[in-house]
C-alpha cells in the first residue's frame, strides 16, 4: 500500500529510478488474433501455447495487486482480447477494485457489435478502436484478414452506449495510408470521436513492407491535417503518450503518438504485463520479470509478486532507442508485447 512520509504526504509505491510513477498497467489477455495487420506480425504466426497463458484468475490477481501500489488505469489488450473466452468476467473483477480510476480496452473492432454492451456492463469505460483505413481493399490488404464492414459495425455499437471515451487508433504508413488522413479525420469528426495517428514501431521483423520508406511523422501528418482543418493545441489526458490537437469547431481530438519523433520516455507512467506473465518495462526494451513464475511458485501470496514488482522498477530502462537505418533490436512483434 502506499507509505506517508513524517509530512503525512502519500507516497506511491512504484516509482522507478528515475522519478516517473508508475500507475498505468496494460493487461494483454492473448497474442492470437483474427487479423495479420503488416505492422504487428507476421503473416504465419507462432502463438504461445494456450496452457502458457496466466489464467483469467492469474490476470485478476495480478491487476489487483497493481491497484493496491497505486495503479490508477489499466487496459486490456492483446493480440485481440475479446477473442479470449469469458475476457469480460475478468473485467467485472478488474473495475470492482476501489482506487481504479479507468478501465480500458483496445480492440480491432471485428467483435465489438457483439461484445460492446457486455464490456459497458463489465465497467470499462473507455474503448480504442484500430482502424486504418477506410477503404475497403486497403484495409484488408493492411490487415490481411479483416473485414472493415464488421469493425463499422463495431464502433456504431460501442456509439450507442455511454462510454466515457471513444477513440481511433491509425499506424500511419506512407504509400498506404497516407491519402486517408484527412478522411479518417472527418469520419471520427462526424462521430464525435478521437482518432490517434500512430509512427510505426519497429517491433518484429515485417517483409510486408520497408519500415524506413513507409516511415510517417505526426509533424508531417499534421501539417497536412492542418491544411483542411484548424488545429490548436489542447490539455487533454488520457494517460497514455498521445499529445492531442483540438479541431476547431468540433469535439473531436486529434493525437499523436510519437515515439520515433517525439520521443515520450521522460512522462512514460507505463508498463506491460504479456500475456503469458512477462512485466515488460518498456515497450522497446526487453527488460522484463517474469511474474507467472512467481505467482505459480507463490500461488495467490502477494509479498512475492510485490517483490517481483518492485524489482522489475529497478531495471525500468530511461528510454527506446528506435533506429529505422537498423535492422529492428526487438524481434518480439506487437501482438506478443500487448498493445
Amino acid at each position: 500500500m502506499p507509505k506517508s512520509n513524517n509530512a503525512g504526504m502519500t507516497q506511491p509505491d512504484l516509482v522507478d529510478p528515475f522519478g516517473r510513477t508508475i500507475s498505468y498497467l496494460r493487461l494483454s489477455v492473448t497474442d492470437r488474433c483474427d487479423f495479420r495487420c503488416t505492422y504487428c506480425m507476421a503473416e504465419d504466426m507462432t502463438f504461445v501455447p494456450r496452457k502458457q497463458l496466466l489464467s483469467l484468475e492469474e490476470l485478476a490477481f495480478i491487476a489487483e495487486t497493481f491497484i493496491e501500489l497505486g495503479t490508477k488505469r489499466i487496459r486490456i489488450t492483446g493480440g485481440e482480447p475479446l477473442i479470449r473466452r469469458d475476457v469480460t468476467t475478468l473485467m467485472s473483477d478488474i473495475s470492482r477494485h476501489n482506487g481504479l480510476e479507468d478501465l480500458a480496452i483496445t480492440t480491432n473492432g471485428s467483435h465489438l457489435a457483439q461484445y460492446a454492451e457486455a464490456l459497458f456492463s463489465a465497467g470499462v469505460t473507455r474503448i480504442n478502436i484500430s482502424l486504418d483505413s477506410l477503404d475497403n481493399a486497403q484495409f484488408k490488404a493492411l490487415t490481411r484478414t479483416g473485414e472493415l464492414d464488421r469493425v463499422l459495425a463495431g464502433i456504431e455499437a460501442a456509439r450507442q452506449l455511454p462510454f466515457k471515451k471513444i477513440k481511433l487508433n491509425t499506424v500511419a504508413l506512407r504509400g498506404f495510408n497516407d491519402h486517408e488522413l484527412v478522411d479518417l479525420v472527418a469520419f471520427a469528426s462526424e462521430r464525435q470521436l478521437d482518432i490517434s495517428f500512430i509512427e510505426e514501431m519497429p517491433l518484429g521483423e515485417t517483409t510486408a513492407h520497408n519500415r524506413k520508406d513507409a516511415f510517417l511523422s505526426s509533424e508531417e501528418i499534421r501539417d497536412t491535417l492542418a491544411k483542411y482543418y484548424t488545429l490548436g493545441a489542447s490539455t487533454l489526458e488520457t494517460g497514455g503518450p498521445s499529445r492531442y490537437w483540438r479541431v476547431a469547431g468540433s469535439d473531436t481530438h486529434i493525437g499523436f503518438i510519437s515515439p520515433h519523433s517525439h520521443n515520450f520516455c521522460s512522462s512514460c507512467n507505463r508498463v506491460r504485463l504479456t500475456a503469458e506473465g512477462r512485466l515488460l518495462m518498456c515497450l522497446g526494451n526487453e527488460h522484463s520479470v517474469d511474474l507467472r513464475a512467481v505467482i505459480r511458485r507463490h500461488p495467490f501470496d502477494k509479498e512475492p509478486l510485490i517483490d517481483a514488482i518492485k524489482y522489475g522498477l529497478t531495471i525500468k530502462p530511461e528510454r527506446h532507442h528506435f533506429n529505422l537505418d537498423e535492422a529492428p533490436q526487438i524481434l518480439r512483434f506487437m501482438n506478443a508485447t500487448g498493445g
